[in-house]
């Protein structure tokens, strides 16, 4: 399963999904692939912000139950003018990022509207730890509905402690944290007066096939050949993982940590996801900006994977295949690979705050698993890989937290009851989303009305628009963020 992220993936556990950013306000989701587990490269990346600390109630819904723990938070108040809004950025699944609060576009439009910028990291992830361990039965305070509630209670009392609750409060999130910026207004309207909510996916779903279809289509779009060849040699590999006798090849090729074995379909499974991932992580992040939040890998590019699955000189599609893993390893200083399902099943099964996966994909799969789904399975022959259907992604909320499928399944048509879905009854949200990006599959990309538009912007990845600009940004890129501060320039008036 990947989103995220880091914009979160949806990251890296299930296939699961926004790959965990690497700031806080753009969720990255997928915790697969190379970087898992690693949410954050650099949280401290060029950027000294104090870290502040809010009092929380642990469970929002009820009320005889008074324990409390403490949230950590950050402050910029360097472009604050008396009477300015309010700009309160969503922390997601992951650590927040104190880089956020010395640069990105939202700094920008502070910058020109005078508003106090405040970033609130969320529930269980990074500092905040509102128990004191990660057991399914602490949990259950994870969720959409509780960091809601948070942001509610942090924006009153923030209002009424610096007298900013008359003050227009502006919400910003991307990937998960976009979802929460729409779901914010939607559902506190009376204490959020707009949101940009980007890269947002606002639709629950088991099953999330279309992902790679996204992903299928954005290597085509470099090169018509990439993801056929890619698609060969994932049915290339999957074919060997059947063969006991060629495990020997495949853990000297891919450089494995030990020898391989596949005793079960989850081992071959995680196997070919993990290899999948990192097309699909560069796929969601292609060509972003992401090098200030001190993130590795940005000049990892579709157009440089697609050159590789494309030299013919490296040999056959699956040679070329394991040259892909060899340059992600060699990116990532990544001594060897381990594919092995028991020892992620080891590391996810951890409850400890110092657990492997603790950094955010423990947290994020039991998000999955309890309300959002997101899955990304290779059930559609649209796409480019083989081997991870979704049994596979679904069993593990089984393994790792005692929640069956039928619980999985329910736990979306709720979310989608309780949030709306596609169908958002509210104003002043906009949904800025990137054509390369594939969480744009579940996001909104066009305008629901006039007070809910939509900014779908052709050639960019995930959350692209939340960046720092630059000169070789495209063109329809800088024209999207200018349109995004032209709307909170309208609707602050």
């Amino acid at each position: 399963m990947a989103f995220e992220t880091h914009c979160f993936s949806l990251c890296k556990v299930l296939a699961l999904s926004f790959a965990l950013f690497g700031l806080v306000s753009v969720g990255e989701g997928r915790f697969k692939g190379f970087r898992k587990f690693d949410v954050v490269q650099d949280s401290s990346h060029g950027a000294v912000s104090e870290e502040l600390w809010f009092t929380q109630k642990l469970d929002h819904f009820n009320g005889g139950d008074s324990r409390a723990w403490k949230q950590r938070y950050f402050v910029n108040e360097a472009f604050y003018k008396p009477g300015g809004p309010v700009f309160l950025m969503i922390g997601g699944e992951g650590p927040a990022n104190p880089a956020w609060m010395k640069e990105g576009t939202w700094l920008t439009y502070a910058q020109k509207l005078g508003a106090i910028c405040f970033m609130l990291e969320h529930r269980f992830y990074g500092k905040s730890h509102p128990t004191t361990g990660l057991s399914a039965d602490n949990l259950r305070f994870l969720s959409s509905r509780q960091a809601l509630a948070d942001l509610a209670h942090f924006r009153t009392v923030m209002g009424e402690n610096r007298g900013l609750t008359n003050r227009k409060w502006v919400v910003f999130g991307g990937s998960y944290p976009g979802s929460l910026a729409a779901w914010f207004r939607v559902k506190y309207p009376h204490l959020v007066h707009a949101s940009v909510a980007t890269s947002a996916p606002v639709f629950a779903t088991v099953n999330f096939p279309e992902y790679l279809e996204v992903v299928w289509r954005s290597l085509a779009s470099e090169n018509a050949d990439c993801p056929v060849l890619v698609r060969k040699a994932s049915d290339t590999l999957a074919e060997r993982l059947k063969d006991p006798k060629t495990f020997e090849n495949i853990t000297k090729d891919f450089n494995l940590c030990s020898t391989l074995q596949i005793q079960s379909e989850m081992d071959s499974a995680y196997f070919l996801e993990s290899v999948a991932g990192n097309f699909m992580d560069v796929v969601q992040y292609n060509e972003d900006n992401r090098g200030f939040e001190g993130v590795l890998g940005t000049n990892i590019t579709i157009k440089v994977l697609c050159d590789v699955m494309g030299d013919a000189s490296l040999g056959d599609p699956y040679t070329r295949y394991v040259a892909v893993a060899r340059l992600m390893m060699d990116t990532f200083s990544v001594k060897c690979l381990d594919v092995s399902f028991s020892n992620y099943v080891r590391d996810m099964t951890n409850t400890s705050w110092d657990g492997p996966a603790a950094g955010g994909g423990r947290q994020w799969v039991y998000q999955t698993c309890s309300e959002f789904g997101f899955y990304q399975s290779t059930d559609s022959p649209n796409q480019p890989f083989t081997g991870f259907p979704l049994d596979y992604q679904v069993k593990q909320c089984a393994s790792f937290y005692n929640i069956s499928a039928e619980e999985v399944a329910e736990a979306v048509a709720q979310t989608n009851e309780y949030y709306g879905g596609y169908d958002i009854q509210s104003s002043r949200i906009v949904f800025p989303n990137g054509s390369i990006d594939p969480w744009h599959a579940l996001g909104i990309t066009a305008d629901i009305t006039a007070e809910l538009p939509a900014v779908f912007i052709k050639g960019t990845a995930h959350c692209a628009n939340m960046y720092p600009a630059r000169s070789q940004d495209l063109p329809q890129l800088s024209e999207a963020r200018d349109h995004v501060f032209l709307l909170l320039q309208q609707w602050l008036k």
